[in-house]
């Protein structure tokens, strides 16, 4: 071989190495379109147990970050800044060790801050109806003095004024799912909500087949930063309606919703909630994310039966339930405890 024919040889090699390098984790980035999806809606109706389990490298990946301590009875808002934390700082047990790649902060618009107001809002009492009422016994819902609903589109054109009346002093308002699906009557919902005096916050529901990162992200998006708004809520089940049909394997879950948690964490400075429902608790949560709010699904037995040794702050006792100022059923709330104990949690928001 000449020498002359070596520099060009080299500098063709640089251009082929260059063309090859490998790409990192996937990441939203700014002004980026989110691959569409078709999920719409929740159930609790769990997928076909011979459906894949996602466990190995080929595994979607997120960044992750460790959750901080923070006591159950009494959480304190989130700082707003969040510094680099080490998988030492995990302090769940069977919790996944994360990477420590910083979680990128959203990068789309999010909504305008809403005002506050001030003043204690009025507990209503119990004035709903059950289409399938259960027989609770002496731990019934009905003892406990602060009752609320959960809604989304499907309960159409709420009276959000006589709603309140009949009992619903907080509301839990579908928000988004997925990475780009926005429920159509949130932004509606939202604002009545708030004029009619309920207590409202937003919930996600969680996609699996989409990263964590976009999911914050588009939540940011459409969920306005409101004050007075109850925390925000993931909503965590298997959907056996869903076109996503991978079952993440446990670590695969929990790594997934605190990318999730955290960065909505940040943005919002309050802790998320966690709802969810029986057999994705025992497939998933047990004994996870002690230092989180949860609420419950469970609608035949106490939660105490159905998610031993696990505290809850709110408890979804009813999927069939009836009042004036919506159509049809709603499902039906209530918080862990006394009216005075009401005013003062929502105090520390």
């Amino acid at each position: 071989m000449r020498s002359t024919a070596v520099p060009a040889i080299l500098f063709a090699c640089l251009a082929l190495a260059s063309c090859s390098s490998a790409s990192g984790p996937e990441t939203l980035s700014a002004g980026a379109t989110p691959k569409p999806s078709k999920e719409i809606t929740a159930s609790v109706t769990p997928p076909p147990a011979s459906v894949p389990q996602a466990t190995g490298p080929a595994a979607e990946t997120d960044d992750a970050i460790p959750q901080a301590s923070l006591a159950w009875e009494a959480p304190a808002p989130a700082p707003r800044a969040f510094s680099a934390m080490t998988p030492s700082a995990v302090s769940q047990p069977g919790m996944p060790v994360p990477s420590e790649r910083p979680v990128e902060f959203a990068m789309a618009a999010a909504p305008a801050i809403e005002p506050p107001t001030r003043g204690r809002s009025r507990v209503y009492g119990y004035g709903f109806r059950d289409a399938k009422p259960i027989n609770f016994g002496r731990i019934s819902p009905r003892k406990l003095a602060v009752h609320g609903v959960d809604v989304s589109r499907w309960q159409g054109d709420i009276d959000w004024e006589t709603l309140r009346t009949r009992g619903a002093n907080f509301a839990f308002i579908k928000a988004t799912d997925g990475g780009d699906h926005l429920d159509p009557m949130f932004k509606t919902n939202w604002r009545r909500a708030k004029e009619a005096g309920i207590k409202r916050g937003a919930y996600h529901f969680f996609y699996w087949c989409r990263t964590a990162g976009e999911q914050a992200d588009w939540f940011i998006r459409n969920v306005p930063r409101d004050p007075d708004a109850l925390p925000p809520v993931i909503d965590v089940e298997w959907n056996g309606e869903s076109s996503c049909k991978v079952k993440l394997s446990r670590a695969r879950v929990l790594e997934k919703m605190q990318v999730f948690m955290e960065k909505i964490e940040r943005h919002y400075g309050k802790r998320p909630i966690i709802y969810t429902a029986p057999d994705f608790y025992a497939d998933n949560l047990e004994g996870a994310f002690q230092n989180y709010h949860f609420w419950l699904r469970a609608v035949a037995e106490h939660p105490s039966k159905v998610y031993p040794n696990r505290k809850w702050l709110f408890w979804q006792y009813s999927g069939s339930g009836l009042s004036h100022g919506v159509e049809g059923r709603i499902d039906l709330n209530v918080f862990r405890g006394s009216e005075e104990e009401w005013h003062r949690w929502v105090a520390g928001l």
